[in-house]
């Protein structure tokens, strides 16, 4: 027999000997978890049914997360004795599992609300609780009341803006969502520019090659003007080299229904890439993802990110990830709808998976202030579980330049949702996530940051800076000037981009018509590309595949990368950060450690 305080009750257990789980006796005291101000257009419009029905989920701690961040740094630090010995997936579940006495804590709130084991789902790790349940159970669980809230356009959902724990319970629950998390479930606002020119200029034709001053090797003129899979190889030194390990691996994630085609596929092939005709990916579904083969159907995003990623590597087999759902989000004055991905979703998928793809590309992010603080740095962690497990996590910096890329200042919108309505830059997450690889844009040749949009850039607010960039990022912020945008950004968060690659005018094949693309979401796939050819040259001699990438691009592999010299990255008024007439090498600002050099980096890796 034991006391517990749960559900606004103090409870007398009688344990069952198989469950553990108990029933209700006495009252107790709730105390509030979180609390917020609704956010700027939502008012309370109505009461929802009774029996409308939240998926929710609950965060467990995990109390030894600590341990796995030592972990991960020592084996991704090319001069510690651990480099490369990556952890099993039971190995990083036992490190990010709760302590057995929250399991019991949080089993026993939810057995006294007539709630059992079989009315839930546990990811791998049991870090997080997930249950499907009609509002007014919620609202007894958590002390509160939803509402359905509408939006200044006219959207509605069922929210609440504060709910409560027992309070013997707040050490056990991190977060439960959604709760305050407000959400327009609408399309996504990806990182991705259209052009409608689909050939090179007459211009750029029969011209002579031009030699890339960073590597030696000519490079086709017309990659000026449009970039394939041949101008990538040129660009960054990979020409001729042909992957032969049968044991690597790479993966795309792809969400609100951005469907990649096949056919199409096969149409890139065809133009850019002969010797992968007739292959294709594995196609996955995540929580009911689709990949809809009817070609008027086909993802420009999707479609981008596959024939360019897949193409580049080929022939490394790839992975196709379509996810499901779209998730809940505090939207600020510049996000009015939703534009978050269901990462936890597939996160908990790919972490139950025993074998996940070596290098992965994710070309979707958000305004960090836009995702809870809270969610954010959940699912950060769980960037650091896949690290840790010899997985390379590469993101999008985005196209808003440190914030907006508007060219009229006079709508954009670069201004905090926390009720201060405070100027300030705002990054892009997931990649302020300090374990992820997030990768800006270049375009031309010789290479400058992209001029048609703007590479994002900047400093996290949620984020500390990481060791592993503090020497280059503390060199980058003496070279400015004083006093620059002084307040308007976090001078000790964590900087991005990392890195780049080639952001625009990327030609795609999209519903049957060739078609030139860009964006950061481009620069993704580019990347991560490039290191799967990093982890054949790994695997093929021996040697475990890179894993979580930074500490190993700021420090052995740094002379691996062609410094940007030229550019700025504009947004919310201002010209943003920039190198121009600053001179310092492998600065961070809005194209990082600079564009990739394969042939010294196989070197360098190897």
């Amino acid at each position: 027999m034991r006391t517990f305080c749960c559900s606004g009750l103090l409870y007398l257990l009688a344990l069952n000997p198989i469950t553990g789980w108990a029933a209700p006796q006495k009252p107790c005291k709730y105390k509030v978890k979180e609390s917020i101000a609704p956010p700027n257009g939502w008012v309370k419009h109505t009461t929802p049914p009774a029996d409308h029905n939240i998926v929710l989920r609950i965060g467990l701690p995990q109390p030894d997360f600590h341990v796995l961040e030592q972990h991960l740094y020592e084996v991704s630090d090319p001069y510690h004795p651990r480099y490369g010995a990556h952890l099993s997936k039971e190995e990083v579940d036992r490190l990010v599992a709760p302590h057995q006495g929250s399991v019991d804590a949080v089993n026993e709130w939810l057995s006294s609300h007539g709630i059992t084991e079989g009315g839930l789902s546990r990811s791998s790790a049991g870090d997080w609780v997930t249950l499907k349940l009609p509002v007014r159970l919620v609202e007894e669980m958590l002390n509160t009341t939803y509402h359905v809230w509408k939006h200044d356009n006219g959207d509605r959902i069922v929210r609440t803006t504060s709910y409560s724990l027992p309070e013997d319970l707040h050490d056990h629950i991190d977060l439960i969502q959604p709760t305050t998390m407000f959400g327009q479930f609408k399309e996504l606002k990806s990182t991705i520019v259209f052009s409608d020119d689909t050939e090179a200029p007459a211009q750029f034709k029969n011209l002579a090659p031009i030699v890339n001053a960073a590597t030696g090797v000519p490079v086709d003129a017309s990659c000026n003007a449009t970039i394939t899979i041949k101008c990538l190889q040129q660009l960054y030194n990979a020409v001729g080299f042909t992957p032969t390990h049968a044991g690597n691996s790479i993966g795309i994630t792809g969400y609100l229904e951005q469907f990649a085609n096949i056919q199409d596929l096969q149409s890139f092939y065809a133009d850019q890439r002969p010797d992968a005709l007739g292959s294709s990916f594995e196609f996955i579904s995540v929580k009911g993802g689709l990949n809809n083969q009817t070609l008027s159907e086909a993802g420009a995003e999707a479609n981008l990110d596959v024939q360019f990623a897949f193409g580049l590597s080929h022939p490394i087999p790839g992975t196709f990830y379509s996810t499901a759902g779209r998730p809940p989000f505090d939207p600020d004055v510049g996000t009015p709808t939703n534009t978050n991905e269901p990462y936890q979703d597939w996160l908990d998928f790919i972490l139950s998976h025993p074998n996940p793809p070596l290098s992965i590309s994710t070309s979707y992010g958000d305004h960090e202030q836009t995702v809870p603080k809270s969610y954010a740095q959940r699912a950060c962690k769980s960037f650091a579980q896949l690290g840790a497990r010899g997985v390379s996590l590469m993101f999008s910096s985005g196209d808003g330049g440190v914030g907006d890329n508007n060219p009229n200042p006079a709508t954009q919108k670069c201004f905090t949702n926390d009720g201060r309505n405070a100027t300030r830059f705002i990054p892009l997450f997931p990649a302020s996530c300090p374990f992820v690889t997030s990768v800006g844009g270049t375009v031309g040749v010789p290479e400058v940051a992209v001029s048609r949009f703007f590479s994002g850039g900047g400093f996290s607010d949620y984020f500390a800076r990481p060791k592993y960039q503090d020497k280059v990022v503390r060199k980058y912020l003496e070279a400015l000037p004083k006093g620059t945008y002084k307040g308007l950004f976090n001078r000790n968060g964590r900087g991005i981009p990392d890195v780049a690659a080639q952001g625009d005018r990327y030609r795609i094949f999209l519903s049957g018509q060739a078609r030139l693309i860009g964006g950061t979401s481009a620069s993704s796939p580019t990347f991560a590309g490039i290191v799967a050819l990093l982890n054949d040259v790994r695997l093929s001699n021996g040697q475990p595949p890179l894993g979580f990438l930074n500490p190993l691009l700021y420090s052995k592999a740094a002379s691996g990368f062609n410094d940007i010299t030229v550019g700025h990255n504009s947004g919310c008024g201002t010209t943003g950060f920039n190198k121009d007439g600053i001179q310092v090498t492998g600065i961070q600002s809005f194209t990082g450690l600079g564009t990739p050099n394969f042939g010294k980096l196989k070197k360098l890796v190897s």
